[in-house]
């Protein structure tokens, strides 16, 4: 959501048009959370995690930085907005696409019933891009980079050594109604890969995978009523590390370490990945997750209900 004021589509009962070809969608491009105090925030990511700011926006009018930019590869950032929260208590701002072609992103969001006008928006940053609303209201974003953008005019540069991670693996967020929201996605071309729980009686995470990448998202279902604490759990980022103990390792040695004051526990999920969960200053959970299974052999998908829709 790099720009100040981009329009928020949602679905209508447009006339039907003809069908679009679906647009290229490559994977997870940035995500965008709330925080409250960015000096903490940006100690947490620069001197735990290691990564570099790449640029900032300010607020109209001020020198107050409004939007911070941590950049985790060439493709991939996170987005540190310094105000509070649209939605409380959740601190998660949006979750945005790489497209191929913006413009036809749009033609194919009209042919599925989305009131998406034509032509090209751009952000503060200097790309194409817009904005709808999934099932649960969550900012989706889809985004074209452009050659004159600041992302791709800062390729390959601000990739310190010291980034514990080189990619977003995933993102998570809660939601209310699994079977829209897979609808939602698969609409966009995601398929299903994964759907499992810590129990066996019920389903609690399903996971779609970008239709031309490997990046994907994690839908945290939850029974009504949502308990708000939880929010920063659910709502969270997932980095790949290829070691887990040599990055917790390393987090243990960096003096940012005693700043974060909490233990890093590492642990085997449920997919039968090792992973560590860390957490932001406001709570916001990032996750260190190695792509593979202990064993090599993935861990099948669950055939449990889905919890009740909570709309």
């Amino acid at each position: 959501m790099k720009k100040l004021a981009l329009a928020v589509l949602a679905v209508t009962s447009l006339p039907a048009q003809q069908p679009a070809p679906r647009p290229r969608i490559t994977g997870i491009s940035h995500v965008g959370y709330f925080v409250s105090d960015l000096p903490k925030a940006l100690n947490f990511w620069h001197g735990l995690l290691g990564y570099d700011e790449s640029y900032t926006l300010d607020k109209p009018g001020t020198n107050e930085v409004r939007i911070a930019f941590i950049k985790i590869n060439d493709h991939q950032h996170i987005e540190l907005f310094n105000e509070p929260p649209t939605d409380p208590p959740s601190m998660m701002s949006h979750l945005c696409f790489s497209v191929d072609n913006i413009a036809q992103t749009r033609a194919y969001l009209r042919s599925k019933g989305y009131n998406v006008k034509p032509g090209h928006g751009t952000t503060h940053t200097g790309d194409y891009a817009f904005e709808i609303k999934d099932p649960n209201g969550m900012l989706i974003e889809f985004v074209q980079s452009l050659p004159t953008g600041k992302e791709m005019q800062s390729a390959g540069k601000l990739l310190p050594a010291t980034r514990i991670s080189p990619r977003i693996y995933h993102a998570g967020y809660s939601v209310g109604n699994a079977e829209k929201t897979v609808a939602f996605y698969k609409m966009l071309g995601f398929t299903e890969t994964w759907r499992n729980g810590p129990s066996a009686k019920e389903i609690s995470w399903i996971n779609m995978r970008a239709p031309d990448g490997d990046d994907y998202v994690e839908l945290m279902l939850f029974h009504p009523p949502l308990n708000p604490s939880s929010l920063g759990g659910k709502n969270h980022i997932s980095l790949a590390v290829p070691d887990i103990q040599k990055a917790v390792a390393e987090l243990k040695s960096r003096p940012a370490f005693k700043d974060y004051g909490k233990p890093l526990e590492i642990h085997t999920g449920v997919n039968g990945k090792r992973q560590v969960n860390l957490f932001d200053p406001d709570g916001t959970r990032v996750e260190l997750m190695e792509p593979f299974t202990v064993t090599g052999k993935p861990v099948p998908s669950s055939t449990a209900p889905t919890p009740p829709p909570a709309y």
